[in-house]
């Protein structure tokens, strides 16, 4: 698949989050929330992003968008880089948008539904009655019709009303990125389908491209163009979504595709696909990240952090690890020279 323009290309993100104080001289502690990361999104793109829960997906969101400020790296929209002043975020947030996983919390109780979606363009100075006109437009959008809905409060409203409404209130500033942060994982299976179908709709109709977060690994599979997978802060792999499922190289992404339920009950699973306790995110140890569980793990691994690196055969295809990465040193590595991707 050739991609088409990135929108957003993040590089080199870090943030770790302090512990305390210094005490006597001493080296403060941190968690190392997201460490070395970078992507980019496609116009027009789905990228899903996966991993276990701590391991720095919600982050790497808020940073995107500013939330949190990254330590280190950079974020270009479009070719231009962020952050860099007041108005570089304003310009940002205008073209991403993000949609949270508690769709009850991200409203307030006190505004009606047309009053939630519409406040965003009176934060941007549109006059009243374009900004109402505006908020019903998306509302009708997301399923919603306005001489039904505009006026109901949270309260009246189900989980996947809710959804709709966080929905549109994004969809109002009329952005070019939506940030979708487990944003149906408190739904249940049938309004979760409602909403992806709306997602995809809307992606297709509007034009929009997709950060989408889950620990869903069936749910990232029916939106992701690609997939990105995270573990304790690094980018493990990272790849289109058919061959990250059908060919995953790290031995995270494996286990974390063995450890899908199979529907077949003569596939019934015998054995943990992934054994062990995370290290802790405190002062992580050199190395791979994911060594200290890995059935394969070597000295080199506990050593020195591997590279993202093409796999054989697949340039769109990237993992961080040394049994994949030609030329490693690695016992089970191949023997090719290897392609580092670019950070």
């Amino acid at each position: 698949m050739t991609l088409a323009r990135p929108i957003v290309t993040a590089t080199g993100l870090v943030k770790h989050f302090p512990l305390g104080n210094p005490f006597f001289g001493r080296s403060r502690s941190y968690i190392a929330a997201v460490d070395d990361c970078g992507f980019s999104l496609a116009a027009g793109e789905t990228l899903g992003v996966v991993g276990e829960s701590g391991c720095g997906k919600s982050t790497i969101a808020r940073m995107i968008i500013h939330l949190v400020k990254p330590d280190r790296g950079s974020i270009e929209l479009d070719g231009a880089p962020v952050g860099q002043s007041g108005g570089d975020v304003r310009r940002l947030r205008r073209a991403v948008q993000m949609v949270f996983q508690d769709s009850y919390a991200s409203l307030n109780p006190r505004h009606t539904a047309n009053e939630e979606v519409s406040f965003g363009l009176f934060a941007l100075g549109r006059p009243r009655r374009e900004a109402i006109a505006r908020a019903n437009e998306a509302l009708h959008l997301v399923g919603l019709p306005p001489e039904h809905f505009s006026g109901r409060y949270p309260h009246e409203l189900s989980g996947g009303q809710r959804q709709r409404v966080n929905i549109a209130r994004a969809l109002a500033i009329e952005p070019k990125v939506l940030i979708l942060d487990e944003a149906v994982s408190a739904l249940d299976k049938s309004v979760q389908a409602q909403v992806l179908n709306l997602l995809v709709e809307l992606k297709r109709k509007l034009g929009l491209s997709y950060i989408f977060i889950s620990h869903d690994l069936d749910v990232v599979r029916f939106v992701s163009d690609r997939v990105l997978v995270m573990y304790l802060g690094k980018v493990m792999e990272i790849g289109p979504v058919e061959r990250i499922y059908s060919a995953p190289s790290h031995q995270y992404t494996k286990a974390l595709i063995a450890s899908r339920l199979s529907m077949d009950p003569s596939r019934r699973t015998a054995a943990p696909p992934i054994t062990g306790d995370p290290p802790s995110p405190i002062n992580p140890p050199p190395g791979c990240r994911f060594a200290a569980r890995c059935a394969i793990a070597e000295t080199l691994c506990r050593t020195k952090t591997p590279e993202l690196t093409s796999t054989v055969g697949d340039p769109s295809h990237w993992a961080g690890c040394y049994a994949t990465m030609p030329g490693s040193g690695h016992s089970k590595a191949p023997s090719a020279q290897p392609v580092v991707r670019p950070q």
